[in-house]
Parts: C-alpha cells; structure tokens; sequence
C-alpha cells in the first residue's frame, strides 16, 4: 500500500533526486530495523553509504496510534470481538488500553534512538530527518466524531507523546527533525483544509482514514524542502 504521490516522492521531484522508497503500510520500527515484512527486508538494508538525504516517519504502529483510532471508530464492537478477528485480533484488542499505551510509548523511545542511530551507522554522509506525522485530532474540547472524547483524548496524548519522542532521538543521535505535528495543527481532519482524512470508507483511489490527503502530503514536502533551505542559509 505504498503511495505514489507521498511525500518522498513529491520531494525527490521538487530537489531532482534519485528516491528508494520502502515505506510499507503497517510497519514498525522492527521492520525498520530488523524484522522481514511480509517477505520485505529490513528497510535500512537498502542503504549503502551514497546517500545523500534519509527521512525517516516512524514509531505510530509501534504504540497503535492509528490503530487505536481505527478500534475507537467502532463503539458498537464488542471488545471481546475483536480477540476473535483473524491475523489482528490480538494486535487490536488492548489497543485503547492507556496502560498499554504507556508501556509501548516507553519501548518506543527506546527503538527510535536506535533507529537514529543504525541509519547514520549506514550513511555517515547523508542528513537525517526524522519527519514527524501529521496532526489529526482537533484541539482539546473540540467534537472528532464518531470518536469519543476519551478516545481522541488518548490518540492526542499518543500523538503529542511521539512527537516528543522522535525530537528526543534525532537530537541524540545527530539527526534533525521536521515538526510537522505543530505546523500542521490547523489540518487536522475535522478542520476547514484538512491535512488528512478522518473516518471514511475504503474506497479505491481515496487515502485511508486517518492518513494524509494529497493536501497533506505536499504540504510535508514542502516543510521538508524548506527545512533543508533553511539549515543550508544558516550555515553560510
């Protein structure tokens, strides 16, 4: 399910730059690591050290930040229900537990560290950035319907969480990020220019829900085309 007009994409056009794109719909950072997907490799096997710039998004299937949202969508399923859904029952059933969201939140931090630092490991020369995801809930004390308020709640917190999160590892690990999460405050999925899509059907041709939109995308590689100005000016 890897988009053809993502932000990489969109980017490595505007900089008129050779991309390898393995993003992967559903991975996580073990996948990113270590972990075959679906028979992929590892996603950082495809660097070799010519790189000349890596952004990296990751860390929301690690703490069921998107899944949460997906389960929360459905009030009328029982929570029992879910246990018996073949391949992601298992996955999905403890996802709006907030316990459970604490512990993933803590292995995460751990992981995106790593991750910061196997990608300068294997491209000493390139510029890293961790990419930040996009805001989808509303403020606090904003409606998100069909989500309750509990569950937008969490879903912030999650999002906020990684946020922080991701910063933290760039900066320990000499890697740069882009704050997307603040810039795009004002598109969330329920604003007047939304970044991303809120509950909807999939439907052939759409984004999924709770993803970017094409709005979205570009906006991100804009902010990331910008980014890369910006630190160049200030460096002269």
């Amino acid at each position: 399910m890897r988009s053809q007009r993502n932000y990489p994409h969109l980017l490595a056009a505007d900089l008129s730059l050779d991309l390898v794109d393995v993003s992967y719909s559903g991975a996580t950072t073990a996948h990113l690591l270590t972990d075959r997907q679906n028979g992929a490799p590892p996603q950082v096997t495809v660097l070799d050290g010519t790189e000349d710039l890596v952004t990296v998004t990751i860390g929301g299937n690690d703490i069921a930040y998107v899944p949460s949202i997906y389960v929360a969508t459905l009030p009328h399923l029982p929570r029992r229900a879910l246990r018996l859904l073949p391949v992601v029952g298992g996955r999905l059933r403890d996802v709006l537990d907030p316990a459970r969201r604490e512990l993933a939140l803590e292995k995460v931090a751990v992981s995106l560290v790593a991750v910061g630092e196997r990608v300068r490991e294997l491209s000493p020369h390139a510029r890293v950035l961790f990419v930040e995801y996009l805001t989808l809930l509303p403020p606090p004390g904003e409606k998100s319907p069909p989500l309750k308020r509990e569950h937008a709640d969490l879903a912030r917190h999650l999002a906020d969480r990684l946020a922080e999160l991701m910063a933290k590892a760039a900066a320990a690990t000499g890697c740069e990020v882009v704050r997307a999460a603040e810039a795009s405050r004002a598109h969330h999925a329920w604003s007047a220019d939304p970044w991303t899509v809120g509950a909807t059907l999939p439907l052939p041709g759409r984004p999924l829900a709770y993803h970017p939109n094409a709005a979205g995308m570009r906006a991100v590689a804009t902010m990331i085309r910008e980014h890369l100005e910006g630190q160049a000016n200030s460096a002269l």
